[in-house]
């Protein structure tokens, strides 16, 4: 663009200067007759085409400076626009990741409190059950006597039971106790228990007794595996305790 406007003012000062030449040479032709008039003639023709020719180059070169300047005067105010608007948004972004700081913690806190547990008193006076729920709809149950703790049960998806010193206790499913004194048959055998129910108890090995619950029919309606361990149930509100050792005993 620069190269373009340095040449234009030399081109309309040589126009100027082939104009005063023009005027020169008319009055001269004239005077010299009918050569000189075509000569005149002639060059006059000349100086006029250059003329027209130049004058048509001016307003080329000077069109496309005006869309050239205006162009980016436009897209500079909206750049600067959408910058200062910028921080405006970004104050309200820090303020609220303060507050969620402070409520961490106490979120902890909510977690800690379990429920209550619950205590049952024991059919021989001096013992008391003590239960806590362990989960998965599970209970346990520690045996407490003068703050010492005799003998814990636990229910996993099933009654517990066992046999402290001929006081049988049955921990079910729903967490609650039941305990009672003799009644104890040893196996093997068959036996009547309270309720009306029929133990017929047989022994599979050491420490390994198996008691089939049989009914009015003499039909199979449970079946009690006490292996190394004293195992509790309950068929129809009646509590029933089979041992390791054999012995079994029920109460309504």
């Amino acid at each position: 663009m620069s190269r373009k406007a340095t040449h234009r003012p030399t081109t309309v000062r040589t126009l100027a200067g082939a104009f005063l030449t023009v005027a020169l040479i008319v009055p001269v032709t004239t005077a010299c007759g009918p050569d000189s008039d075509a000569s005149a003639t002639s060059a006059a023709t000349t100086a006029a085409t250059t003329a027209a020719t130049t004058a048509a180059a001016v307003p080329t070169a000077t069109a496309p400076t005006t869309p050239v300047a205006s162009a980016p005067s436009t897209p500079a105010a909206t750049t600067s626009t959408t910058t200062a608007t910028k921080p405006a948004t970004a104050v309200p972004t820090g303020t609220p990741t303060a507050t969620p700081t402070v409520t961490a913690p106490t979120t902890a806190g909510t977690a800690r409190p379990k429920s209550p547990g619950k205590s049952f008193p024991l059919a021989d006076g001096i013992s008391t059950a003590e239960v806590q729920p362990t989960g998965n709809q599970n209970y346990t149950a520690r045996i407490v006597a003068r703050g010492s703790v005799l003998a814990t049960l636990e229910t996993k998806d099933a009654d517990a039971g066992l046999d402290a010193n001929d006081m049988f206790v049955v921990l079910s499913v729903d967490g609650t106790v039941h305990s009672w004194t003799g009644g104890a048959h040893q196996g093997p055998g068959t036996f009547k228990l309270a309720g009306g129910w029929t133990a017929k108890v047989t022994k599979v090995g050491e420490l390994h007794y198996r008691a089939q619950i049989l009914g009015l029919d003499n039909a199979v309606n449970d079946t009690l595996d006490a292996d190394q361990h004293d195992i509790g149930a309950v068929a129809n509100g009646v509590y029933i305790v089979l041992t390791a050792g054999g012995r079994i005993s029920a109460h309504l």
